[in-house]
């Protein structure tokens, strides 16, 4: 995870009412688009007012902590303009100078991941301080620090609240994962580059969201894949192997997937390198100026301007009981102890997604195990947000390290693919 040296604030109903909008065409143009193309509907608060924010950095109070973060308006900043609004998170031991500035890659060209110089004063960008430059998101509290920054950002200046955007590398790659898992119905698209895995937990998880994801095939890029495959499955797309360039051959490919939901796309970007953010064709290393990743970065975030996604299905009263995920029966955990229950996300023919919900007893736990044996037929594919030792057909999946510490109460999840029929499992936990 080591780089090389390298909300929801509440929605306003006007949002919510955005969202329920049935979703228009995807735009072809990927300019900004003007405050007469979007909805007023979309408008936040600060929208008309004279700002009291502007560039440079900021203190607030956020779960009890000072946090801070680097703002950058436009030039020219129009109060009656709602602008689209990108979070950069830094990677392990950087920082939001780093990210705001460029300079670990290149100052200035490398500014927000590259994108600045593409936004031709169409975004406002916001980059956030990680607590010991990370994001370890323990008990969610950078997911609440992003709600509160929202909240404060977007109760002074004008944001079109259907174009947020979250984009990371490493540590901030998981980050933005989180934030896709956490707030979809508040961002529109992450981009994912390079995250080693769900290092920010993934509260959540069950709903699409627009999806970019980037890695190297030197960079343990089976965490990425899984990564993905989450919302290639949340999204509805026809699941696939993208094709991805041969070592040595110093090129990328990109895969755009097909079948997904109109508005919720899944794009992956791979590319011969290892765990850099920087990648080029041709040469190896991080360069900013030759880089391509911060143009389909782009390309992927701006083909959204001006629309909104269909909104998410909800299951009528009237459905059968086998169209709804089932929760597998369980009693309430001993004091102390830890309860397990599951539900099918997705099915496909030949495969099924599950979730695991694991929730602490009447006291705290700092580390569990959730066991259960296959039926017959099924194989799991992916795991994340969890570790399985199986033993024949039995699975025993213990906690990552950021997600074995659960309060009184407090739950976290893990999920899987599989090939095989979908079943509602028999699960037993265990306190650690």
């Amino acid at each position: 995870m080591a780089r090389r040296s390298s909300i929801a604030g509440a929605l306003a109903t006007a949002a919510v009412l955005v969202a329920a909008l049935a979703g228009a065409a995807l735009s072809s143009n990927p300019g900004a688009a003007s405050a007469a193309e979007v909805s007023p509907l979309a408008a936040t608060a600060g929208c008309g007012k004279a700002p009291t924010l502007g560039n440079g950095t900021y203190t607030i109070t956020s779960s009890g902590k000072n946090r801070s973060f680097i703002l950058k308006l436009p030039d020219g900043y129009d109060r009656n303009r709602q602008y689209r609004l990108v979070f950069g998170f830094h990677w392990w031991g950087g920082t939001a100078v780093d990210v705001a500035t460029g300079q670990t890659v290149q100052r200035d060209v490398w500014s927000y991941y590259g994108l600045l110089r593409l936004s031709n004063n169409s975004t406002i960008f916001v980059a956030p301080q990680g607590i010991s430059n990370g994001w370890a998101n323990s008990g969610g509290e950078d997911v609440t620090f992003v709600d509160d920054m929202l909240r404060r950002i977007e109760g002074d200046l004008c944001v079109d609240t259907t174009q947020r955007f979250s984009v990371g590398f490493s540590y901030g790659g998981g980050m933005s994962y989180a934030l896709a898992c956490a707030r979809p119905n508040v961002f529109r698209a992450v981009a994912v580059q390079s995250s080693p895995g769900t290092l920010s937990g993934c509260s959540g998880g069950t709903q699409p969201i627009a999806y970019l994801g980037v890695h190297g095939i030197g960079d343990n890029i089976a965490s990425g894949r899984a990564l993905r495959d989450r919302f290639v499955a949340n999204n509805g797309c026809t699941a696939a192997s993208p094709p991805e360039p041969r070592s040595g051959s110093l090129t990328h490919t990109v895969y755009t997937y097909s079948g997904c939901r109109p508005g919720y796309p899944v794009a992956w970007a791979a590319f011969d390198g290892g765990h850099i953010a920087a990648p080029q064709d041709g040469a190896g290393g991080d360069s900013g100026s030759r880089t391509w990743v911060p143009a389909e970065v782009w390309k992927f975030f701006t083909q959204f301007a001006g629309t909104t996604p269909t909104p998410s299905p909800t299951a009528s009263p009237t459905s059968s009981p086998t169209a709804s995920p089932t929760a597998s029966p369980t009693n309430p955990p001993p004091s102390g102890g830890c309860a397990a229950t599951y539900r099918t996300t997705t099915e496909w023919p030949g495969g099924f997604q599950g979730e695991v919900t694991v929730t602490a007893g009447a006291a705290a736990i700092s580390g569990w195990r959730v066991s259960w044996t296959l039926a017959n037929g099924q194989s799991i594919t992916q795991l994340w947000g969890g570790r399985n030792a199986p033993s024949g057909s039995t699975q025993n999946v213990s906690n990552e390290a950021w997600n074995g510490s659960l309060a009184a109460g407090a739950s976290t999840t893990f999920g899987f693919t599989a090939n095989g029929s979908a079943t509602t499992p028999s699960l037993t936990c265990t306190r650690l």
